[in-house]
């Protein structure tokens, strides 16, 4: 019976991993990863010489029986996300389900670690006991009515991801749904060289946000 590993990794800082996941990179067979390239500096960093399979997006039925039948035969796998807890906001959640819904004998086993969310909300200075999380914003269809009804959801604080050179015009939509008074915190380029946290109202960040400081990898806390 094999075991497939669900291992979280750093969000930005590459220093950011556990012994644990580092060891169990070293012990599986093979591992499975959202975007090789991005897996593979992190693996050479911590000298884990392992076969690395893509596993995206794209990747279809005829892919996941081939895992289902390694992990069959005994295999240990891993599976890796570009950054932090795969299976939130990326395609490693198609796997799991994919082996949930098999009659197989095998583990699947979380190796938890960074995770965008949690170190948000953790420098936020609010109490998180309840909160919703929504993925990332629309890109295009349907943007609008997207940051409309965050206003309509009870469980506050609200928090998604927006990608880079969006974060601006998500801002200005929320000032027109919330006010330019409202409060919010966003974490741009966490745990990177150029991390940016900043808490204060919409208007300050629109004014804080602009030029250099509108790229990057954003999450959005709205209060």
């Amino acid at each position: 019976m094999g075991t497939l590993y669900i291992v979280a990794t750093p969000i930005g800082n590459l220093g950011d991993i556990s012994i644990r996941a580092i060891e169990t990179l070293k012990s599986v067979n093979v591992i499975l990863a959202e975007d090789t390239r991005v897996t593979k500096k992190l693996l050479d960093r911590y000298e884990i010489k392992k076969p690395i399979l893509r596993c995206d997006e794209y990747a279809n039925a005829s892919f996941f029986e081939s895992v289902k039948e390694r992990l069959v035969h005994g295999e240990n796998i891993a599976f890796v996300s570009d950054a932090g807890t795969p299976g939130i906001s990326d395609p490693g959640s198609k796997l799991v389900k994919f082996l949930r819904e098999q009659d197989i004998k095998i583990l699947i086993v979380p190796i938890p670690g960074a995770s965008a969310i949690t170190s948000i909300l953790s420098v936020s200075g609010i109490s998180a006991g309840e909160f919703t999380f929504l993925g990332y914003a629309p890109h295009k269809k349907g943007r609008e009515t997207f940051f409309k009804k965050t206003k309509e959801i009870e469980a506050r604080p609200v928090v998604f991801y927006e990608s880079p050179f969006r974060a601006r015009k998500a801002l200005e939509s929320l000032s027109v749904v919330y006010g330019k008074e409202h409060a919010i915190v966003v974490g741009r380029e966490l745990t990177k060289i150029h991390e940016d946290i900043f808490s204060g109202t919409l208007e300050s960040a629109l004014l804080h946000f602009k030029g250099e400081k509108e790229k990057g990898e954003f999450v959005i806390v709205i209060l």
